[in-house]
């Protein structure tokens, strides 16, 4: 009769900090998941509650007492979500569309969609609801986007929508051209004061924030493998995207509170939690990939987060006395379509995937000197590159405190939405 799996425990978990790092003993850590996790069928997805935690007080020591906004693209767990959101220090939810905006709503009453929204329904939703409208606020980037709104629910007729602009934060130089990501067309002061003009002089708005994400510096690690030399560029560009950055979102912010009175300024990632912080003009930060510790953050050399999360697939093949083939494993993240987008074996240590197959979406052949001794019902153990992603591909995260099951953590998908 096989084991009955633990069952799922929706109550609130309580993250606290420690200096314990059992990470750091790889055969101790990941033998404990695999204790743990032994009655559970793969793939299957876990959370270290000491990992979770120790990455959760990690960036509000690297955050220097700015609040962090949680980013939910990077969890995609309500629970999780919720524990973090009772620590001190953490306050408000960054989502990622309107509609998952207006489910976390009902539990949480500050969440800023953080990309704009042409989502009808969900729009109308929230013009229709006061109490949604009070806690959602709404980005926006053009005249085009408030317009749109308009279009769905004419301004007397329904509540009224707070809305942040966004800034492009991006560092632009003859040398180097565009370093960034291309988010909003307001870069220039001139451009958000326009912007917030407008917002304040239309009826049916509000403008409540200013946000800009320094992609350049939050989502690049600056300790590429193996290219010292790339390390020394992208040093230099951070660096100096650095003042740069601080001179004009200061100069903006200062343009934007001349127009509104803002009641945030937002800023930063993950990986810019040390500079963003330093920057007065942002009152929080917005950050949550570090929590679960892809291995995306490897490459960084201001902070290194514990492999929180991390999911398991079985070997379920022998193509050659040497080698073992797990069932799945194309969990690639999003970005550049290049290696390091790939998943990360982890355990066994000395397993490398083939060269002209690499992660498969139904099999991952693997090589190396731990792929003879695995057979068929073993597991093996891989990191996400990035974090929230990993939970659109499992309906549960299993948290293991030390070396047993804690609670089974429904994910979005679990819940059965897909946003995105």
């Amino acid at each position: 009769m096989p084991t009955p799996k633990p069952k799922t425990a929706p109550a609130p978990f309580v993250l606290e900090r420690s200096s314990a790092e059992p990470w750091l003993n790889p055969a101790q850590y990941w033998g404990d998941l695999t204790r743990a996790t032994a009655a559970v069928d793969t793939p299957l997805a876990a959370l270290s509650l000491q990992a979770l935690a120790h990455n959760a007080f990690s960036m509000l020591d690297r955050a220097n007492g700015k609040p962090i906004r949680v980013a939910s693209k990077s969890v995609r767990v309500r629970a999780v979500l919720d524990a973090v959101l009772a620590l001190p220090g953490y306050a408000g939810v960054l989502g990622y569309t309107l509609p998952e905006a207006l489910w976390l709503a009902e539990t949480i009453d500050d969440v800023v969609v953080g990309y704009p929204s042409a989502d009808r329904a969900a729009i109308a939703r929230l013009a229709a609801d006061e109490k949604l409208a009070s806690r959602v606020t709404l980005m926006i980037d053009s005249v085009e986007q408030l317009d749109l709104i308009d279009s769905v629910v004419a301004p007397g007729a329904r509540a009224v929508i707070r809305v942040c602009l966004e800034l492009d934060t991006s560092y632009v130089t003859r040398a180097l051209g565009h370093i960034g990501v291309w988010r909003s067309p307001v870069f220039t002061v001139d451009q958000a004061r326009v912007l917030a003009q407008v917002v304040a002089s239309r009826p049916g708005f509000t403008l409540v924030g200013l946000m800009g994400y320094e992609a350049q510096i939050a989502g690049v690690g600056n300790r590429p493998r193996g290219n010292p030399a790339r390390a020394r560029v992208l040093d230099w560009m951070q660096h100096q995207s650095i003042a740069e950055l601080a001179d004009r979102r200061g100069a903006v912010v200062q343009a934007v509170r001349d127009v509104a009175d803002l009641e945030f300024v937002n800023g930063g990632g993950t990986g810019s939690l040390e500079s963003t912080s330093a920057d007065s003009s942002v009152t929080e930060i917005a950050a949550g990939s570090g929590l679960f510790g892809g291995h995306l953050f490897d490459t960084y050399s201001r902070f290194r987060p514990a492999p929180a999360a991390a999911f398991a697939l079985s070997v379920v093949r022998k193509p050659t006395p040497a080698m073992a083939t797990l069932l799945g494993g194309g969990w690639v993240a999003s970005g550049p379509a290049q290696a390091d987008r790939l998943p990360e074996i982890v355990w066994p240590q000395g397993l490398t995937m083939q060269a002209r197959e690499m992660a498969g979406e139904v099999q991952t052949p693997l090589s190396g000197a731990a792929a003879a001794a695995l057979h068929p019902g073993d597991r093996v153990w891989l990191r996400h590159t990035k974090s929230g992603e990993l939970s659109e591909h499992v309906n549960e995260l299993h948290l293991v405190d030390n070396d047993a099951v804690a609670a089974v953590l429904p994910t979005y998908r679990g819940e059965g939405k897909a946003f995105l």
